[in-house]
C-alpha cells in the first residue's frame, strides 16, 4: 500500500492497471482487503483500479473529526494526489455514504457513481440508538467481540457455513483496527445528512448492487432508492446478503465492469 499525508492523516492506497479509473470504497469494519481478489477483472479489461483505506481502517490513520464529509475529503486527497480527475467510484455499505457525499462536493470528477449494498437515506432514530448500543458495546466488552459477532450477521448464513476460513479472516483483519476508529465509522454514520437530493440531481449514471438476502440494509430499503437517479443500472442478486463481492463474486464483478464500460462509452441508456 502507498500512502499520502493529508490533515495529519496517513491515507493508505493502492494503485494498480492502465487505462480507465475505477476506485472501489469498503465498507464499516472492513479495507481495501475485500477487493484483493477480486479488482483482477478490472485489471484484465485494462482498468486502472483505485483502492483506499477510509480513516480508522487498514492502514490508514484516525479521523481528527468523525464525518462521512471528511472520509469522502479524504478520498479526493489521495485521487488529487495521484492526478486522477475522470473516473467510475463504487463505494460498498458506508463506503457507499462516502461515495454519495463524493458527489456531492466533487461531481465534476466523476463519470459515474456505484452503490454496493448501499443507500442515501439518513439514520432513522432507531437505527441511531443501535449506533449508540455499538459504541457502547466497543467501549464496555471491546471492538474484538464487537466485529466477531457482526462479520457473520453480513453474509448469508450458508455462506458462512461453507467459508468459515474467510469469515474468520475478515473477523481477524478487523480486530486489528483501532477501536476509536471503528467508533468514530459509527458516530460518523450515525449523524450523516439524508443525501438522497444527490441521487436526484445526480447528472451521472447510477449502479445500484441489491442483496436479496441483505439484513443489514433490507432490500425494501435499497428499492427506495432506485427511482431517484436520472440514470440507473439496477441489479438484485438472489442469495446474496451484504457481501457480493465475496458471496457471488463472479456476477459483482461482471455487473460492475458492464458499468464502468457504460460510463466510458458514449451510450445513451443504461440495460439492467
Amino acid at each position: 500500500m502507498k500512502h499520502i499525508s493529508w490533515n495529519n492523516q496517513e491515507i493508505a492506497y493502492s494503485i494498480e492497471g492502465k487505462g480507465n479509473v475505477v476506485v472501489l470504497l469498503h465498507g464499516f469494519c472492513g479495507d481495501s482487503f475485500i477487493w484483493k481478489d477480486f479488482k483482477h477483472d478490472l485489471l484484465e479489461e485494462n482498468f486502472k483500479v483505485i483502492c483506499i483505506d477510509l480513516p480508522g481502517f487498514g492502514g490508514s490513520s484516525l479521523m481528527s473529526e468523525p464525518s462521512i464529509e471528511k472520509m469522502a475529503d479524504a478520498v479526493h486527497a489521495v485521487l488529487t494526489e495521484v492526478n486522477s480527475k475522470d473516473f467510475v467510484l463504487f463505494g460498498h455499505s458506508m463506503g457507499g455514504y462516502v461515495s454519495l457525499s463524493y458527489l456531492e462536493k466533487y461531481p465534476e470528477r466523476l463519470r459515474g457513481i456505484g452503490l454496493i449494498h448501499s443507500h442515501p437515506f439518513g439514520d432513522q432514530p432507531e437505527k441511531q440508538k443501535a449506533r449508540d448500543k455499538g459504541i457502547d458495546f466497543i467501549k464496555k466488552y471491546g471492538h474484538q467481540l464487537y466485529v466477531k459477532q457482526l462479520i457473520p450477521t453480513l453474509f448469508a448464513p450458508k455462506v458462512v457455513a461453507s467459508n468459515p476460513f474467510l469469515v474468520d479472516k475478515l473477523v481477524f483483519r478487523a480486530s486489528k483496527y483501532q477501536p476509536q476508529g471503528i467508533i468514530d465509522a459509527l458516530t460518523a454514520m450515525k449523524n450523516r445528512p439524508d443525501r438522497s437530493h444527490v441521487l436526484e440531481n445526480a447528472e451521472v449514471p447510477v449502479f445500484f448492487l441489491i442483496g436479496e438476502k441483505d439484513q443489514t440494509i433490507p432490500t425494501e430499503l435499497s428499492l427506495e432508492q432506485t427511482h431517484l437517479p436520472k440514470l440507473a443500472s439496477i441489479h438484485i442478486m438472489p442469495k446474496v446478503a451484504h457481501m457480493a463481492m465475496f458471496e457471488n463474486e463472479k456476477q459483482c464483478q461482471i455487473q460492475i465492469r458492464k458499468f464502468a464500460d457504460y460510463c466510458f462509452s458514449d451510450q445513451l441508456t443504461l440495460s439492467s
